[in-house]
């Protein structure tokens, strides 16, 4: 993967949490056990998709100007994309993605698990 310092990026944020979905074969990034990042896995194991989720306009820019952002694989293609995992998109522009998602998950929960979070309470 072209990305090496994904999990470590992902996993110091605020209430952060991985596992593997055996099923799927799928690294995921949850917090309070939503999904806002999937590193999806090939049969040998090699990450090939790394899944997330933005406002849809952002999106569908960003799909037009980069071959290697594509609809989210295996999940809604309006609020959900993939980026090819050896692709060419930057990496400052991977973290924006990622720090967006994470972003839209965290303003999702209800007030008092965000705030639980911010203050490292969960």
């Amino acid at each position: 993967m072209k990305y090496p310092w994904l999990d470590s990026y992902l996993l110091q944020k605020k209430g952060v949490t991985k596992d593997h979905k055996q099923e799927w074969n799928w690294d995921r990034f949850m917090l309070s056990g939503k999904l806002f990042c999937a590193v999806c896995m090939d049969s040998s194991g090699q990450p090939y998709y790394i899944t997330l989720k933005l406002a849809p306009e952002k999106g569908d820019a960003l799909r037009g100007l980069y071959e290697d952002i594509l609809p989210g694989y295996y999940m809604n293609k309006v609020h959900w994309n993939s980026v090819k995992a050896d692709g060419a998109v930057p990496e400052e522009l991977l973290k924006e993605m990622l720090d967006e998602s994470y972003d839209l998950i965290l303003h999702s929960l209800p007030k008092k698990i965000q705030q639980a979070i911010m203050e490292d309470k969960i």
